[in-house]
């Protein structure tokens, strides 16, 4: 993952609030989700079809959906460290 994925989410992480359009769409995509364009764009992982979320159509934005960008990268985290665990086994 990019580093600057990696710096968003650290800022997301501290606050949800003040962040670009084009910050959420470059966190979901420097973690691998792919964006399929609508009136409401869709963020959803190739590998964990399960992890989706919609993003907004427009600049301005509530904060929930910078929380709900974390929460899902979280469990990306959290799905990538347990399919590591098993290779090791």
């Amino acid at each position: 993952m990019p580093k600057r994925a990696e710096k968003l989410l650290e800022g997301m992480r501290q606050s949800k609030t003040n962040w670009s359009l084009s910050d959420l769409y470059a966190l979901y995509e420097g973690f691998g989700f792919k964006i399929r364009k609508g009136n409401h764009p869709i963020a959803k992982h190739p590998k964990y079809p399960i992890l989706r979320g919609t993003l907004p159509n427009h600049n301005e934005f509530a904060t929930g959906y910078i929380a709900h960008a974390v929460k899902l990268i979280d469990k990306l985290l959290e799905l990538e460290k347990e399919e590591g665990g098993k290779k090791d086994e």
